[in-house]
């Protein structure tokens, strides 16, 4: 073979390698870029947990409050659709946890009956003040309180981002408020199927 058809063919050869290197996620790929899942709170039936309690499976982590009248239902609604469109034998696999901001009026019954109402697999969690600040600061997301405006009724800003970790516990992906359920059901799907 002369030179001149060795380099574009060497140059052909390289590109097509990187391109089946792995095809890119359809939502937003943090691989090595968060830490592991790890928190210390307290679960919807008022009992204390960590995150070994969750492992194996994937896990979509969400911080919101009950009292959230648009978002948090929306989210859930969503990551809830995207579990239902996986294959029947994946979507036990899939779980969903939901940390409340609002210790002051979610207590873990409220959380349950909430939660209740997107399904099994949503697990409620909560916790004090310095817990909750331990693991927002964790993954790097903000919470606040709006001024009360009766007794107990207050808003409360929150980050919309759902982080999702694998079966071995570390954060892969970042689910964001414009990624479409056929996206997140897809990119779970793979993730589940990972050797």
């Amino acid at each position: 073979m002369n030179d001149r058809l060795r380099i574009p063919l060497l140059v052909a050869v390289l590109l097509l390698a990187a391109c089946s290197a792995g095809e890119p996620w359809r939502t937003r790929d943090i691989s090595g870029l968060m830490p592991e899942l790890e928190f210390r709170l307290i679960d919807d039936r008022g009992q204390p947990v960590t995150a070994d309690a969750f492992d194996g499976g994937v896990n979509l982590l969400y911080f919101g409050f009950t009292h959230c009248p648009d978002i948090c239902p929306a989210t859930l609604g969503k990551l809830v659709r995207a579990r239902s469109e996986l294959p029947s034998g994946l979507r036990e696999d899939v779980r969903i946890l939901f940390v409340s901001v609002d210790p002051r009026r979610d207590s873990p019954e409220s959380l349950r009956t909430w939660t209740g109402y997107f399904g099994e697999n949503v697990v409620g969690l909560t916790g004090d003040r310095d817990d909750l600040d331990t693991l927002t600061r964790r993954y790097r997301v903000t919470y606040g309180y709006g001024e009360e405006t009766a007794p107990g009724r207050y808003d409360v800003s929150h980050s919309s981002a759902v982080f999702v970790f694998d079966p071995a516990g570390e954060a892969r992906l970042l689910l964001r408020r414009d990624d479409p359920v056929a996206a997140i059901s897809a990119d779970l799907e793979r993730l589940l199927r990972e050797d």
